[in-house]
């Protein structure tokens, strides 16, 4: 099956319109307790809060670890580590996903967090998670700062996105979460080529589950429905997954396995997308392998140049 000829027979089981799965203050909840939970899911949690102005939500992480990721506005975080050490930050925040990166915070895993939007209006805090269970003690509170998120500019010419490496193994030492986030310009296409990390195979690839949620927005002031698309489908070793979503700002795509690509953002909407990742395997890394049918496209943007409108974050914050 080609990336872009499905039908989305899958799209119940791995598809959560915003408002389909929830969790007390969590309008976006991706866990075993959420009013919409995802069968056989194991490795990874998401849970999004949206709070009026001083209001505020709280998580207690259990066996999980967390990586606090501002999405608008600014935001104070309370966190008490599992030896009872108490944190306090305020972060600037920004006002939107795509006006450049954000400080986030970590917490290990058996620590409780509370989150309060110190923005003057409504505003949106994601929670990242994942079982924490290969490390012998938590791993320690990590306050990251915005100036410490490296910035990539990936593909080129259609294929241009911006990547913002959040959580990764460069910049933050985690048990086993990978945290990410990809702005893709309209009319541009991302995930691309299609790509999997399923399978552990030593300095190849990883086993990963992941989860993409989506924020989009329009390039015009007409009032149109910024949408992107997302397309998951299955490999040969395990073909029955066929995934093809309309998505927009507060919508989630699960990955369970497979190829996964393209992500597109129509020609009017930038695409925002925030990856959550974790598996089973000993080695926390994002190791993928390209889908052959269309990894030769790589060999065509050493002559291609990068879009010219990333890297974003030109905005006022």
């Amino acid at each position: 099956m080609s990336p872009v000829s499905g039908t989305g027979l899958d799209n119940h089981h791995y598809v959560r319109p915003l408002g389909s799965s929830s969790e007390g203050r969590f309008r976006v909840a991706i866990t075993p307790t959420a009013s919409h939970p995802v069968e056989g899911w194991r490795h990874t949690t998401l849970r999004v809060a949206w709070c009026a102005a001083e209001g505020h939500a709280e998580h207690d992480s259990g066996g999980e670890e967390t990586l606090v990721v501002p999405l608008t506005g600014a935001w104070r975080v309370e966190v008490t580590e599992a030896d009872g050490t108490e944190h306090s930050v305020d972060l600037p925040g920004r006002p939107s996903v795509f006006a450049g990166p954000t400080d986030v915070v970590y917490a290990g895993r058996g620590s409780t967090i509370r989150v309060t939007n110190t923005s003057d209006g409504s505003a949106r805090v994601a929670l990242c998670g994942a079982p924490a269970t290969k490390a012998e003690q938590p791993k320690p509170y990590r306050h990251v700062r915005a100036a410490e998120v490296p910035v990539e500019l990936r593909g080129a010419g259609t294929a241009s996105r911006e990547v913002r490496n959040l959580g990764l193994p460069d910049v933050l030492d985690a048990d086993s979460l990978l945290v990410c986030e990809v702005v893709t310009p309209a009319g541009n296409w991302s995930s691309w080529p299609p790509h999997k990390h399923d399978q552990e195979r030593p300095g190849e690839e990883t086993e990963l589950e992941e989860i993409y949620y989506v924020e989009t927005r329009s390039t015009d002031d007409r009032g149109t429905d910024p949408v992107g698309y997302l397309r998951v489908y299955g490999a040969a070793a395990r073909p029955g997954l066929d995934v093809l979503a309309e998505v927009g700002t507060g919508d989630v795509v699960l990955v369970p396995h497979g190829w996964h690509g393209p992500a597109m953002a129509a020609p009017d909407a930038d695409l925002y997308y925030l990856n959550v990742m974790a598996g089973p395997g000993p080695e926390r890394a994002w190791r993928i392998c390209d889908d052959p049918a269309h990894a030769w496209v790589r060999d065509g943007w050493a002559d291609q140049p990068v879009d010219p409108r990333l890297p974003t974050g030109q905005e006022t914050r």
